[in-house]
This record gives structure tokens, C-alpha cells and sequence, in this order.
């Protein structure tokens, strides 16, 4: 009998057709899984049998729980090399094995540039209308020229996002609390000695920043107000680096302009969101990774590490 592989999530039924998964033939058997599976008793009966699991970043969480009702498994793989819904700690207990892959940044660097871009110069607004027979031309775009961009975090993303600004002419600064001015020199930017004077001077704030215990609701209602009125916030991150029910209420009351969102407390969104319908929202469905280039190296590399735990030789385990 081969293993049997299930690949979660795959949203677009694509992942079988980018990698070359008949080179485990006839070891391992592959299938793919196109729906979402939020019920715990629903995902352990669809999961039960399958010795290797491949999953789609953190689309479906792994908890102590979950591990505890798949015997069966022994590999669990994960695109990228970072997933904080995987319990490690009872992986391990359970005799799993967690790898990961590669994972680019150009495009969430290019998703993030269509937020602001979209947001900035009301494009879903204008677009519909146009289809629509509405009115031609109802809003006033924000030019990006001669604006600041803020942006919370430098790292690799944050650093392609600054080039493109400084393309666009815009005037970028940065801050992260262990971001030095000559790490943002480097890249033509400016680093605020404060979060609290990056969001009161940007006219666009970007977050690029990992989620954990120092980020976790790091911009509140207390963020939210200093920010200008006219500002726009971009989180194609975490969505609890954001209070959300603060973000909320600032949209509502005019206390920024309006936000670009990619990432949700809850995904996927409820069909009853508020982020859904709120008009100064451009809201997209965590598609920060979601690209042909990306999705090529996730399921690629996702079969060499299969390839590599039957060899008895793991690659990029996840410690």
C-alpha cells in the first residue's frame, strides 16, 4: 500500500499540476483537498489515513489537539519556513516530522503595492461604476508623489517596498524597535525614533513585521488616533499586530482615510464581516503569497522533502 499524501487548502486546485508529485509514485499516493475544513471532527475524518500532509502556510492550524487525533502521521510540510499555527512542541511528542520551503519575497511586495495603489486612487470604486454605468469619475485620488511612507518593519519586504516608494518619489521612514539608522541609511530611509512619530507624520503606514508577543497588538486605539486623518494603514502581515475592533471603529469614525487589508483574526472572513462591506476598505483574501512563482517552490520543494524523509535524510526541518 503506498502513503497516502493530502495537500490542505488548495483554494485554486492548482498544486497537483505544479510540482512533479508522480516522481513519488509508487511510494506515496498524492491528492488534493480544495475546500476549507473548519470543523475538528470534520478535518480528523478527512485526515485520518494520510501518513504525510503538505499544508498551505497557516490555513489550517496544526494544535496539540489535531496531533493527538492523527496517528498516522509521520511528515507534516508547510510552505515557508515559519508557521506559527503548528504546535511543535506536540509534533514532536507525536513523532512527527516538520519541514518547510523556500518562500519568495517579491509578492507580497506586489500585493502590498496594489493595496495603496488601489486604495489610494479609489480604483474598485471607479472600476465598478465604469462596469456599471455609473457615474464617470466620482472620486479624487491621493497622489503618492512628495507623500511619506512609514513603514513598520524593515526586513526583507519592508526593504522592496521602500525601493518602490522611493520610485514613486515618496519620502520613507521606518521603525522597529531594533532598527538602527544605519541599517535604514542602507536602504535611502529614514529612520523615526519612535512609532509615535513614524504614524503621526506618514501619510501612508505599511506593516511588515513578524507577529509575536512584542507585536501583538501594537497598534491600537491609543496608534490609531495619532495617525492623520487623511493617512492610510496597509497590513499585509498579521492581522493581530492590528487591534482589530480598534481598526474597525477608527475606519467608522473617520479617524484614518482607510486601510488596505490582506490579513484577518479569521480567515476565511465571515460572509457577515464588517471588512467586508466597510467603503474605505480594499480588502483581498490573504493573497500576499498567493503567486505562480511562489506556489511553484512551496509544492517543488515540497516534494523533495518527501523525497528526503523516505530517504531517511529530512530537509529544512522546522525546529
Amino acid at each position: 500500500m503506498p502513503l497516502q499524501c493530502l495537500i490542505l487548502d488548495d483554494y485554486q486546485n492548482v498544486s497537483l499540476s505544479l510540482a512533479d508529485w508522480r516522481s513519488l509514485s509508487p511510494q506515496v499516493e498524492c491528492r488534493a483537498l480544495t475546500e476549507h475544513i473548519d470543523d475538528e471532527n470534520a478535518l480528523t475524518e478527512s485526515l485520518k489515513d494520510a501518513e504525510i500532509l503538505v499544508i498551505m502556510r497557516e490555513r489550517t492550524p496544526f494544535t496539540a489537539a489535531l496531533f493527538a487525533r492523527l496517528p498516522k502521521l509521520k511528515l507534516l510540510i508547510t510552505s515557508g519556513m515559519r508557521n506559527a499555527s503548528i504546535d511543535l512542541v506536540a509534533a514532536k511528542k507525536h513523532g512527527v516530522t516538520v519541514c518547510g520551503t523556500g518562500s519568495g519575497q517579491a509578492a507580497p511586495v506586489e500585493l502590498t503595492w496594489s493595496l495603496i495603489l488601489g486604495l489610494a486612487r479609489h480604483l474598485v470604486t471607479e472600476s465598478t461604476a465604469l462596469r456599471h454605468n455609473g457615474p464617470w469619475q466620482s472620486t479624487l485620488g491621493v497622489g503618492l508623489n512628495g507623500k511619506r511612507l512609514g513603514l513598520l518593519g524593515l526586513g526583507k519586504i519592508g526593504q522592496k517596498v521602500a525601493h518602490i516608494a522611493q520610485a514613486f518619489g515618496m519620502d520613507v521612514c521606518a521603525w522597529s524597535q531594533n532598527l538602527t539608522a544605519e541599517r535604514a541609511a542602507e536602504h535611502g530611509v529614514t529612520l523615526c525614533t519612535s512609532k509615535e512619530e513614524l504614524l503621526q507624520t506618514s501619510d501612508v503606514v505599511s506593516i511588515h513585521l513578524v507577529l509575536g508577543d512584542r507585536t501583538r497588538g501594537l497598534l491600537g486605539t491609543q496608534e490609531l488616533a495619532q495617525m492623520k486623518p487623511s493617512a492610510l494603514l496597509i497590513n499585509t502581515s498579521r492581522a493581530a499586530i492590528v487591534d482589530q475592533p480598534a481598526l474597525l471603529n477608527a475606519l467608522q469614525n473617520g479617524v484614518i482615510a482607510g486601510a488596505g487589508l490582506d490579513v484577518f483574526d479569521i480567515e476565511p472572513l465571515p460572509a457577515d464581516h464588517p471588512f467586508r462591506t466597510q467603503p474605505n476598505v480594499l480588502a483581498t483574501p490573504h493573497l500576499g503569497y498567493v503567486s505562480d512563482g511562489n506556489y511553484q517552490v512551496y509544492f517543488t520543494e515540497a516534494v523533495e522533502d518527501i523525497q528526503a524523509f523516505l530517504a531517511g535524510n529530512p530537509l529544512r526541518v522546522l525546529q
